[in-house]
C-alpha cells in the first residue's frame, strides 16, 4: 500500500544534568522557544524558523549526549518495511514510533504522524 514519510525531527539526546543548559542554549542558538512537550516531558521542542525542521531536546536516562533524526510517516508498518529492505534493523516498539538502526548501527526513530499531516507538497509518496 502507498504511504508517505519525510525527515521531520532533529532530536538532541541528552542526560538529564545537562537538559536545562541545553535548551537554553539551543534557544538562544537558533531562536526557536523550544517548549516543554505536554504528552512527553521529557522533551523540549519547537518548529525551526525558516525551516519544515522540527528540533527536539530529549532528556535521557542513560548514556552520553548524542543526536538522532526521526522519519514521520502515515504507515509504521509500511514504512518500517520499506527501511528494513533498505537494511535498517528494529531496536525497541513504542506506542507510536519505532526506535531502529541504519546498517552502520545508527540510531533513529520511525515515528506515526498524525492523518492527513503528510501529503505529496511536503512528503515523499512510497509505492
Amino acid at each position: 500500500m502507498a504511504h508517505y514519510s519525510r525527515l521531520y525531527t532533529i532530536v538532541l539526546d541528552v542526560p538529564a544534568t545537562d537538559h536545562g543548559a541545553t535548551v537554553a542554549f539551543w534557544r538562544g542558538a537558533l531562536d526557536a522557544p523550544l517548549e516543554q512537550v505536554a504528552k512527553y516531558p521529557e522533551f523540549h521542542g519547537a518548529r525551526l524558523p525558516t525551516h519544515d525542521l522540527v528540533l527536539l531536546a530529549q532528556q535521557v536516562g542513560a548514556g552520553g549526549p548524542r543526536v538522532h533524526l526521526d522519519i514521520h510517516t502515515d504507515d509504521l508498518d509500511a514504512e518500517v518495511a520499506r527501511l528494513e529492505a533498505l537494511g535498517a534493523t528494529r531496536v525497541e516498539r513504542h506506542d507510536r514510533w519505532w526506535v531502529m538502526h541504519d546498517p552502520a548501527g545508527v540510531t533513529f526513530c520511525v515515528v506515526l504522524d498524525q492523518p492527513g499531516t503528510l501529503t505529496d507538497a511536503n512528503a515523499t509518496r512510497w509505492p
